[in-house]
């Protein structure tokens, strides 16, 4: 179908452009990445800066708990988007606000250690111990530490695959994961919508390349802790809702990651949403289609996790 007239605007009111990386760094694309929203955040019942377990020492996180949230409500930890080299606390906030009101059961958001500075697996290190410490300390958190689920979009959702994954053997259990419009491989050239959504449409495929090249070394893309796809069986695996959006590069690798859940024996539901670009998850003050995402995530959760 043709792109949705509201994230066409969205595109069209966007100053910058992903196609061409000359001369870009790290720092110069943080500057707009991780600034927070303008006007007043979502309210939430509860706000709380945290320090937790990380992969080498301490690490920041948040804690959200909606309003008639219980003392022992179910967890979602969840992973930011950003390309493993871009977002933090501030840049998601929003949308875990969101997600957490209408969800209604407490959101962990983690901040790991960004690439380059902390190449692959220093991101996969933290989020696997940001979940245990989850668990550990689900009494002092006021969560049940047996409904837990772990969430994130684009290189957020890669990563709670991959600790979906982990916690198979490593722990905690976990009774669901959400991949949001995730980047499941790094190898573009298997995945049409590589091409087909190269440019024009937020997210671009030398974006993908130049996040790939701050994250990971070439001989290491391989890896299921990094390509999640690769995992040689994904049975066991939680309960999932992966979400994709039509004009995506990263489209036909998060709906094939569905299928060889579904293959696995993983109960799955895939939901693409058409004439919508990556990170529309985040875009509910401008696209309607974004809030009914929000809304089958709270849905899925609630189903999997009450």
């Amino acid at each position: 179908m043709p792109l949705d007239p509201q994230a066409a605007a969205v595109l069209e009111a966007m100053p910058i452009n992903l196609e061409d990386f000359t001369g870009i760094t790290p720092e110069l694309m943080r500057l707009g990445f991780e600034t927070p929203d303008d006007g007043e955040p979502e309210p939430v019942a509860e706000v709380r800066d945290l320090r937790i377990a990380g992969g080498a020492g301490e690490q920041d996180a948040r804690l959200y708990r909606p309003e008639g949230a219980s003392a022992s409500s179910p967890c979602v930890v969840f992973f930011h988007g950003g390309g493993w080299v871009l977002g933090n606390l501030s840049s998601h906030d929003g949308t875990v606000r969101a997600l957490a009101n209408r969800s209604g059961m407490v959101f962990v958001a983690v901040d790991y250690r960004l690439a380059p500075e902390a190449p692959f697996p220093a991101a996969v290190d933290d989020c696997a111990a940001a979940l245990a410490w989850v668990h550990a300390n689900a009494g002092d958190l006021g969560v049940d530490p047996d409904r837990l689920a772990v969430m994130g979009d684009s290189a957020g959702g890669n990563l709670a695959a991959v600790v979906a994954n982990a916690s198979r053997t490593a722990g905690p259990p976990l009774r669901a994961q959400v991949l949001i419009y995730p980047c499941t491989d790094m190898e573009p050239d298997r995945w049409p919508s590589m091409t087909e959504n190269a440019n024009g449409y937020l997210l671009t495929r030398a974006a993908m390349e130049w996040f790939y090249g701050h994250y990971i070394d070439s001989e290491q893309r391989a890896d299921p802790r990094a390509a999640p796809i690769r995992e040689a069986d994904l049975a066991g695996a939680p309960a999932a809702l992966v979400l994709t959006a039509e004009f995506d590069p990263l489209r036909d690798e998060g709906e094939a990651y569905a299928a060889a859940l579904t293959d696995a024996g993983v109960a799955t539901t895939l939901s693409r949403y058409d004439g919508l670009i990556h990170g529309f998850i985040g875009m509910h003050d401008a696209i309607d289609q974004s809030v009914a995402a929000q809304e089958e995530v709270a849905q899925f959760l609630r189903e999997t996790l009450s």
